[in-house]
C-alpha cells in the first residue's frame, strides 16, 4: 500500500463572514499527482497556500508523512510552489535562477553544480544556462520556474495554474513535459487547474471544489464517468454531461423517468431505491448516448434541431419533452435536423440524481 504523503483533515479558512475553504478532507499518496480543480473562487489557491503555510487555517490540520505542519515555518515545510506567472529572477541567467535555492541552504559549489546540470538536462535546459530571462520563450521560463523548485528537492510540488498564460499548443507541450516529469522522477504534485482538460490528462486523483465545499475526490476516471452530483457531472466535459429533470415511476417492470409524456428508460441499477413519484434529474453524458433503432426498449425518441459537424466529430442538438440534448457521434451519421431519432444511453454510465440536492442516487 503506497504511503500517505499528504492529507488535510477538516481544514478551514474563513475570511471574516466569508468560508474560502469549508473543513475539507482528503489524502494524496506518495508520487501521485492530484489536481485541485473548479471554477474561479472555489477555494484551491487558498487551499494551495495553505498547504505551503502562506495562509493560516482557521481550523483544522494539514500532515505531511503523518506529521502535521501547521507550526512549521513556510520555508521548512519542504514543499516547492510554482506560481502562475513563474516567477523568476529577470536580472539573473538560467543558472543563476536555478541555483538559488541551493545557494540559500549554503550548499557547496561543486553540490550546487551538479545538481543544477542534472535538473537543467532532465528540463533540456543545458544550452539555455547563460541566458537571460528575457531570452527565452514561455514554455522556457515555466521549465525554469519548476527546475529552481525540483532542485531543491521537494516532498511535494505545489503547481499554481502553471499553464494559464501559454498558448494552446504550448498548454499541450507542456502537459507533456509534467507528465514525463512526475513519471520519470515520481514526484509527488499537487496541481491547481480551473481547466478541466488539465486535471483530466495530468492527474492520477482530482478533487473538484465549489464555494469552498469539496464536491467530489476521486480518480480522475470515476470524478467524469461517475459524478457524484451534478455540479460535477456539469463542470467536467465539453460539452457537460446532459440532465433531464422528471418525475421517476414505472413502465410495467420497467423503471422510467417522465416529463411531458416522454419517457426515458432507466437501467434498475442506476434506480437503486428511488420511490415512484420522485423528482429526480437523468444525467447523460453526450459521447456515452448512440443512436439505435426505433423499436429498441432501451432507446427514447427525440427531435433533433441542430446539427454541428467538428472534423471527425458531430455534435447533434435534439430535444426530448423541453430538454435539449447533445449528442457526440462519427460524422457522417444519418440525422438531419427535423428528423426523429432513437438514441439508447450508455446503461452503465448513466446517472441518476435527486433534484432537489443534485447529488446522485447510488445502488
Amino acid at each position: 500500500m503506497a504511503n500517505i504523503k499528504l492529507e488535510l483533515v477538516e481544514l478551514r479558512k474563513e475570511f471574516g463572514e466569508l468560508i474560502a475553504v469549508d473543513d475539507m478532507s482528503l489524502a494524496c499518496e506518495e508520487g501521485e499527482t492530484m489536481a485541485l480543480l473548479g471554477p474561479s473562487g472555489c477555494g484551491k489557491s487558498t487551499t494551495l497556500n495553505m498547504i505551503v503555510g502562506l495562509e493560516q487555517p482557521t481550523s483544522g490540520d494539514i500532515l505531511i508523512d503523518g506529521q502535521s505542519v501547521l507550526q512549521v515555518p513556510p520555508g521548512q515545510r519542504n514543499v516547492g510552489l510554482v506560481f502562475q506567472d513563474y516567477a523568476v529572477f529577470t536580472h539573473m541567467n538560467v543558472r543563476r535562477n536555478l541555483e538559488y535555492g541551493l545557494r540559500v541552504r549554503g550548499m557547496a559549489r561543486a553540490d550546487i553544480d551538479r545538481e543544477v546540470a542534472k535538473v537543467a538536462a532532465f528540463l533540456h535546459l543545458e544550452h539555455q544556462l547563460d541566458y537571460k530571462p528575457l531570452e527565452l520563450g514561455a514554455s522556457e521560463l515555466q521549465r525554469v520556474a519548476i527546475g529552481r523548485t525540483l532542485v531543491t528537492n521537494p516532498e511535494i510540488l505545489l503547481l499554481d495554474e502553471p499553464l494559464s498564460n501559454l498558448e494552446a499548443e504550448m498548454r499541450n507541450q507542456m502537459r507533456r513535459e509534467l507528465r514525463r516529469i512526475q513519471a520519470e522522477t515520481g514526484q509527488t504534485i499537487i496541481y491547481v487547474t480551473h481547466d478541466q482538460i488539465e486535471a483530466l490528462s495530468l492527474a492520477h486523483r482530482i478533487a473538484v471544489m465549489d464555494f469552498g465545499q469539496l464536491k467530489q475526490y476521486d480518480t480522475a476516471h470515476n470524478v467524469y464517468h461517475y459524478p457524484d452530483n451534478t455540479f460535477v457531472g456539469s463542470f467536467l466535459g465539453n460539452p457537460p454531461m446532459n440532465f433531464v429533470r422528471g418525475e421517476f415511476g414505472h413502465d410495467g417492470n420497467r423503471p422510467v423517468v417522465a416529463q411531458n409524456g416522454s419517457v426515458i428508460p432507466v437501467p434498475a441499477a442506476s434506480a437503486g431505491a428511488v420511490s415512484d413519484g420522485a423528482d429526480v434529474i437523468v444525467g447523460m453524458r453526450p459521447e456515452s448516448m448512440m443512436l439505435a433503432e426505433a423499436d429498441d426498449p432501451e432507446a427514447f425518441t427525440a427531435s433533433v434541431i441542430a446539427v454541428e459537424p467538428q472534423g471527425p466529430e458531430t455534435v447533434l442538438t435534439a430535444r426530448i419533452g423541453q430538454s435539449d440534448l447533445k449528442l457526440v457521434v462519427e460524422t457522417g451519421t444519418q440525422a438531419d435536423e427535423g428528423s426523429e431519432i432513437a438514441i439508447r444511453p450508455d446503461a452503465e454510465l448513466l446517472a441518476l440524481f435527486d433534484a432537489a440536492s443534485g447529488v446522485r442516487f447510488k445502488a
